[in-house]
């Protein structure tokens, strides 16, 4: 006798282990948060303070708005070990505004938008992942791999040769170290070890410092003095709903990259949730706002192995801490040390795999079309909600090519000549069913026809009307048409429509 497994429960399918309680009994895993939150606490600053110039604020606002949603995500977010702070594609998105209408109206843009956020939340947005199917994910993951990397060439191009070196030991130190030991992260040694050696020699090359100055003091509540009126809500709404959509989509994205490198369900909603009242407190703080980060949360989950909410919460604590109390200390932490990091994520995020030989000849060509246009698109435009919108898009319309193809109409003639039948066999839709009308002999058929529709299902009414159509000609010639073999929902679906769609029948 077979034994059945019972399905696991939702509160044991999103339990996550280990869970903070088991991290934070067992030293080993403590540790291993705490380094990973200190790794990623040192990759966000310059990140941080990048995100701000691109955004046209002071470097405080974003590494504010950072130190706010890495705190708040920890609490907040369904996704433990993910990284939230301020991003690129978010300041992109709301840089116009800063830019045009000073700071009052882009903080007022951000809380506008996290509140949008937590509106689409609860609306259910995020159960519209499931309709992102796995080649547009695929190119997803490698355009961003793509762009990480070349986000690093900024702080490789112009600079003095001794930069070269020193990222190529950084690499190797990383490559090497996880050989020897994983107790501490490895681009925290490579860190350690690069700063070292550029104190110790006095080697002049560009460090954290020359990216602009950190902050002295705590973030401050800010009230935006913007008038509260319908002219405000028109420049900032735009702006602010982009922001929302660019930030949920980042996040899911990411949320479900990490749900399939660690084998575990994490609640969307939560996520979406968390995300919209994290750029809330953010915008109250005086930041930019932000969203999930992928290169960070690589960093958190795949190079330092971080797996709870310890490491998220810690990655702020030690932002805040770095540069209030050892600002003068991370001011000297090379840039060639942190764009080793960001290569070898960037490394270690793209889907090698998917772009061997032997798997693009296996691969259908419209999956890997698809794979194509999302990165492609993602990186033309450096908006990952563009390449993930056009990938859907480009997927839908290969697979409902696809589909169409699938249906086929056999006609047989009975023996005494009288009744022509119709076997219908696939999925009717709109795009197999335009061309439905032109498998009929019209002229040539005997009085009776039958259309058996028991191979077949009816999906919407351009099915009901392509029969109808039918129908019509048939009649039109004097001839009775029977359908027969729907199943219960397509028999009441085409019951409901049935000439009522305007084709004159």
């Amino acid at each position: 006798m077979t034994a059945v497994t019972p399905t696991r429960d939702a509160a044991s399918r999103y339990r996550i282990e280990p869970t903070v309680i088991q991290a934070l009994r067992s030293p080993r895993l403590l540790t291993r948060e705490v380094l990973a939150g200190l790794v990623v606490a040192l990759a966000l600053i310059p990140e941080a303070i990048a995100f701000s110039i691109i955004a046209g604020v002071d470097p405080r606002v974003g590494l504010f708005s950072s130190f706010v949603m890495a705190v708040a995500i920890a609490f907040l977010g369904g996704r433990p070990a993910m990284i939230t702070a301020a991003t690129g594609a978010i300041a992109l998105v709301i840089a116009p505004v800063a830019r045009e209408h000073g700071m009052d109206y882009f903080i007022a843009t951000v809380l506008l938008g996290g509140l949008i956020q937590i509106v689409l939340a609860l609306l259910g947005v995020a159960k519209l992942m499931r309709f992102i199917p796995r080649s547009v994910m695929v190119g997803f993951v490698n355009a961003l791999a793509i762009l990480i990397f070349t986000s690093q060439f900024p702080q490789l191009i112009g600079v003095p040769w001794l930069v070269y070196p020193l990222v190529a030991v950084g690499l190797l130190v990383m490559y090497l170290m996880p050989r020897l030991t994983k107790v501490i992260p490895a681009p925290l040694v490579a860190i350690v070890l690069l700063t070292a050696a550029v104190i110790v020699f006095a080697w002049n090359v560009p460090n954290v410092g020359d990216q602009g100055e950190l902050p002295r003091s705590l973030p401050e509540l800010f009230i935006p003095n913007v008038p509260l009126t319908f002219e405000t809500l028109q420049i900032i709404a735009p702006f602010a709903l982009a922001m929302a959509v660019v930030g949920l989509l980042e996040s899911l994205m990411t949320a479900k990259l990490v749900d399939d490198i660690t084998d575990t369900h994490s609640r969307k909603t939560r996520e979406a949730l968390g995300q919209g009242a994290a750029n809330v407190l953010s915008g109250a703080f005086g930041g930019m706002g932000g969203c999930a980060m992928i290169g960070q949360t690589m960093i958190n989950v795949k190079a330092s192995g971080a797996r709870t909410r310890i490491s998220t919460f810690l990655a702020g604590v030690f932002l805040l801490v770095l540069i209030l109390a050892l600002g003068d200390v991370v001011a000297v932490i090379p840039m060639a040390a942190l764009v080793a990091v960001m290569i070898l994520v960037a490394i270690a995020t793209f889907d090698w795999h998917s772009i061997r030989l032997s798997t693009l000849k296996r691969m259908p060509k419209s999956e890997t079309a698809v794979m194509l246009i999302t990165v492609i698109a993602t990186v033309w435009t450096h908006n990952l909600a563009v390449g993930v919108i056009l990938g859907v898009i480009a997927a839908m319309i290969m697979f409902a090519r696809r589909v169409a193809h699938f249906v086929s109409v056999t006609r047989t003639i009975d023996d005494s000549g009288t009744t022509a039948t119709y076997a219908v066999n696939g999925e009717l839709f709109f795009a197999s069913s335009n061309d439905l009308t032109t498998q009929f002999e019209y002229t040539d058929d005997p009085e009776t026809v039958v259309i058996d529709m028991s191979r077949s299902h009816v999906w919407d009414a351009s099915t009901v009307a392509a029969l109808d159509a039918i129908i019509t000609k048939y009649e039109n010639r004097g001839k009775t048409v029977t359908i027969e073999g729907l199943n219960d929902t397509a028999a009441a679906f085409h019951g409901r429509l049935t000439g009522n769609l305007g084709n004159g029948h």
